[in-house]
Order: C-alpha cells, then sequence, then structure tokens
C-alpha cells in the first residue's frame, strides 16, 4: 500500500510539473471554467423564470460545479493522454514497477486535485457573489463530485481510444461535452426538460454524478431516496463499463 501511495505521488507530481509548462492545458484547467460559469450565469439570465424553479443563481451553482468537473477533468485529461502516448512516456513507465491502473490514475491525479480546489473555491465564494445559497447537503455535493471525477477520468482514458492525436481532442471531447451540457444539468438545468427528455436523459453518464451535485446544492427536499439510490447506481454501471472498456482498449502505444 505504501508502495502504490508512494509511486501515486511520484506521478502525479510528475504530471503536475508537465501540466505547469503547458500553458493550453493550464488554461483549460484554471481559467476555461471561470470564462464558462461566467457565460453560463448569463445564458441562464434570459430564461424565463417559469423555466428555471430553483433560480439563476442556484442552477448556475449547479451547473458550474459539473462544468468545472467536464472541463478539467475530461477534457483535460483526454489531452494529456493523448500526448504521454504519443510522447512514448505510458511505454516506458510501463516497463517499471507501476501498474496500468497506476499509471493512469497518477497521471489524473493533479487534475483531480484542481477540479477539487476549484469546487471548493466555487463552494466557498460562488454563493456569496451569486446571491444564491450555502450547500444544504455538502456530504452528497462531495459525494458527486468525486463519483463525476473518477468517471470522467476513465471515460477521458476511453476517449483517447479514437483520439489520434493532441490537437484532435478538441473534436473529439465536443460530442460527450454538448450531450452533458445539453441533457445532464451543466448548461440546460434539468428542471427546464420535458419530462420524457428528462427521464431518458437521466441514462447519460454524467447524469447520475450531476442529480448528487444538485441534490448536495439544493437539499434533498424535491428528490426522493430511490432518486438518489437510482442516480448512485447509474453511476456506479457507468464506471465499471467504462474501466472494462478502458481495460479492454487503451492504447498504450503511438497510433501509426
Amino acid at each position: 500500500m505504501n508502495a502504490t501511495a508512494a509511486r501515486l505521488t511520484a506521478l502525479g507530481r510528475a504530471e503536475l510539473t508537465l501540466l505547469t509548462r503547458n500553458r493550453n492545458n493550464l488554461f483549460v484547467a484554471l481559467l476555461m471554467p471561470v470564462l464558462m460559469i461566467f457565460l453560463l450565469r448569463t445564458s441562464l439570465a434570459g430564461m424565463d423564470e417559469g423555466d428555471l424553479p430553483i433560480g439563476i443563481a442556484e442552477a448556475t451553482m449547479v451547473g458550474g460545479t459539473g462544468m468545472v468537473l467536464c472541463l478539467v477533468v475530461y477534457m483535460n485529461l483526454v489531452a494529456t493522454y493523448v500526448a504521454r502516448r504519443e510522447e512514448l512516456v505510458l511505454k516506458r513507465l510501463r516497463t517499471g514497477e507501476a501498474r496500468d491502473t497506476e499509471i493512469l490514475a497518477g497521471g489524473a491525479l493533479p487534475a483531480a486535485v484542481i477540479a477539487l480546489v476549484q469546487g471548493a473555491v466555487l463552494t466557498a465564494l460562488g454563493p456569496a457573489a451569486l446571491d444564491a445559497t450555502a450547500p444544504r447537503r455538502p456530504d452528497l455535493l462531495l459525494l458527486g463530485a468525486l463519483a463525476g471525477i473518477v468517471l470522467l477520468a476513465a471515460l477521458a482514458a476511453l476517449t483517447t481510444v479514437i483520439t489520434r492525436s493532441v490537437e484532435s481532442a478538441g473534436l473529439t471531447t465536443l460530442p460527450f461535452f454538448l450531450v452533458s451540457a445539453m441533457g445532464s444539468g451543466l448548461m440546460v438545468p434539468v428542471e427546464s426538460l420535458p419530462d420524457t427528455v428528462a427521464s431518458v436523459c437521466s441514462l447519460l453518464p454524467l447524469s447520475g454524478p450531476m442529480e448528487l451535485i444538485r441534490a448536495g446544492w439544493l437539499g434533498t427536499g424535491g428528490i426522493g431516496g430511490k432518486e438518489l439510490l437510482g442516480a448512485g447506481l447509474t453511476t456506479v454501471a457507468w464506471i465499471l463499463l467504462s474501466v472494462f472498456a478502458v481495460r479492454k482498449w487503451f492504447r498504450w502505444e503511438p497510433r501509426r
């Protein structure tokens, strides 16, 4: 266990060093979420109040948390994994003591830490800045964020299978981002969707973590235990499916 922790720490430290040297990835990880939250707030302000019963500020907090996770973890990690693969870093790491899971987890550590820190800042400063209520269930908010990080890291590794280069990562990550933004509550609040559409969208990969995050911010007053259990089970199912797919199809060597 200590050896595993030491290897993960070393891999995470090395990846953080590389991240600070890459201006594009650093911009996506640190500044892009702030810009997207501002755009989200602006777009929600134009919605009819009848379509947004939870309020603009609260909808911004919920969607902003998901935006941080999606941009910092998913989109950033796809580019990171592809870059390390094409530079033969992943291939060289496999010749050492680190196991495959440790290599991928170590590479994801900086993104996970940055996402949690940004989420903490949003939780601490967001309510005052946007005149929103503080999280009513911080435990569910943290659980949703952690589950989202694990799921998005696995999906990022899986997306590299169809991503030939770092430059194409912006294209291969776009479909998942748009689907999540429209159907999982990032840009379009779930409350504004028709019931039938919302039921279908609840099966999307990021919908489970977002349901937990939403309950964390707004409380469980309008959300039953069955819905939360369903969100948790959906999240676990997507994590297991994604991990299985990564183990089967992830490429450790450059695409030729």
